[in-house]
């Protein structure tokens, strides 16, 4: 299960050069590796595995100022696969923003990221991981069911060649671990989660420190009370406070820009969200899981500050959307089968001064927010509603779980009164420490 680069990277050139014999002004090649295996278990039994393995060739040619792409699942007839490309881009619309990086803007060296962890577990580690988590979900007091648990393991490979002379590739594992319990019967049932991914395994949590903490999780969200509507402040806790990140990335992603589908984009140089607020990007963060030492057009990338201290610094940008908006790429392109997309790699919120306990003392009443349900934000206008649930502060302390209600605002609003806490932990690619945003509107009974 190990992946050979040095042989994908081989076949890549080779169909670079298929490409360019048959036509193509400029070309460049992707490779997809990847290998995966996961197991989920229940009550005791295994529920499910998954297994998959493959490579995934794609080419994308360029013939003046149109272009196409073709993919392929394994090495076969290159030439055959350049010319159908060729062909496709002969008769396809102009593009006037795709192109490759020029070569002055190409990584030359790059740095080990150590991404990858060749320890390779079989189905039985996997299973006695999961099991193991699940058991100890089930060891606590008060929970009456599992819900499951699960261990997973996978390697990914990415092999990139242009025509104009970069050739280059990487490797990443993931490993993780996740449980879920229920505590209570019939419509008085709650739930509750826990789950780690790391690139390591010597990351990885402990499976029974997941499966206790999805149990007690649950266990405290017993016997919910409603919350009568108001406007009130709500903490964020850090388990979802990287949404509130993601929708703020997803603002100021410049393919929303350009599509004038994003509430930020006459924003650039304002203050766009609380002085306190200051967002990193950095895709040379070691064993991140968003980590990568090239972008995927080749082109150099390194740390950002997108927000600095609440001002919009910056868009993120692949080679297209930045040429449609007459700026320069910041090494922010990710790579599909037909093209790039700018998108962040390890972001977070710098974290705070003041702990969730504080902010709790200080606002006094309020909720704070542990789960939020649905799809309700409105990238163009920033308008946000989605039901919730959490737990009720009062006197500066949390009181008892709630649930049933939702919360609306305006994006806009949140992230000028978003304050984050101490607590900031790197738990995935998107990461923030528990927030605190005021004024918040809540629909209860």
């Amino acid at each position: 299960m190990t992946i050979n680069l040095e042989k994908l990277e081989i076949n890549a050139r080779a169909l670079v050069s298929a490409a360019m014999k048959a036509g193509a002004d400029k070309c460049d090649v992707v490779v997809a590796n990847g290998n995966s295996l996961g197991i989920g278990v229940r009550e005791g039994k295994v529920e499910n595995t998954g297994r998959a393995e493959g490579d995934e060739f794609s080419l994308r040619v360029f013939v003046g100022k149109r272009t196409a792409s073709v993919s392929a699942n394994q090495p076969g007839d290159f030439a055959m696969l350049a010319e159908r490309a060729v062909a496709m881009a002969r008769v396809s619309p102009e593009d006037p923003f795709q192109d490759l990086v020029a070569e002055d803007e190409l990584a030359k060296n790059w740095p080990d990221l150590d991404t990858l962890d060749n320890h390779i577990p079989d189905a039985d580690e996997l299973t006695a991981r999961a099991l193991e988590a699940e058991n100890a979900a089930l060891s606590v007091d008060g929970v009456s069911k599992s819900m499951g648990a699960s261990a997973g393991w996978g390697t990914s490979g990415f092999v990139l060649a242009t025509s104009n002379g970069f050739a280059g590739n990487y490797s990443v594992s993931r490993f993780s671990s996740s449980a879920s319990a229920l505590c209570g019967e019939g419509e008085a049932m709650e739930r509750d989660y826990d789950m780690h991914a790391v690139t390591h395994i010597g990351d990885l949590r402990d499976p029974a420190e997941i499966g206790r903490t999805a149990g007690e999780r649950a266990v405290r969200r017993s016997n919910p009370k409603t919350v009568k509507s108001g406007s009130y402040p709500l903490v964020f806790d850090r388990r979802i406070a990287g949404g509130m990140l993601g929708a703020l990335l997803g603002a100021i992603n410049a393919s929303s820009v350009a599509r004038k589908t994003s509430f930020l984009r006459n924003s650039m140089g304002k203050a766009v969200a609380n002085p306190a607020v200051t967002v990193h990007d950095d895709p040379h963060r070691i064993r991140g899981l968003g980590s990568r030492p090239f972008d995927g057009e080749g082109r150099e990338c390194g740390p950002l500050l997108p927000i600095d201290r609440g001002e919009l610094t910056t868009w993120l940008l692949d080679g297209a959307t930045a040429r449609e908006l007459g700026l320069e790429s910041n090494g922010r392109a990710s790579r599909s089968g037909s093209g790039t997309s700018p998108s962040s790699t390890n972001a977070w919120i710098e974290a705070g001064e003041k702990s969730p306990e504080d902010f709790m003392r200080e606002i006094g009443t309020g909720i704070l927010i542990t789960e939020t349900i649905g799809h309700g934000i409105n990238m163009v206008t920033g308008d946000f509603s989605k039901g919730a649930s959490g737990f009720f502060i009062e006197n500066g302390e949390i009181a008892y779980p709630v649930a049933g209600f939702t919360i609306a605002g305006n994006l806009k609003d949140m992230f000028l009164s978003m304050l984050p806490a101490s607590d900031l932990e790197f738990r995935g690619s998107t990461n923030a420490p528990s927030l605190l945003i005021e004024g918040m509107t809540v629909g209860g009974t």
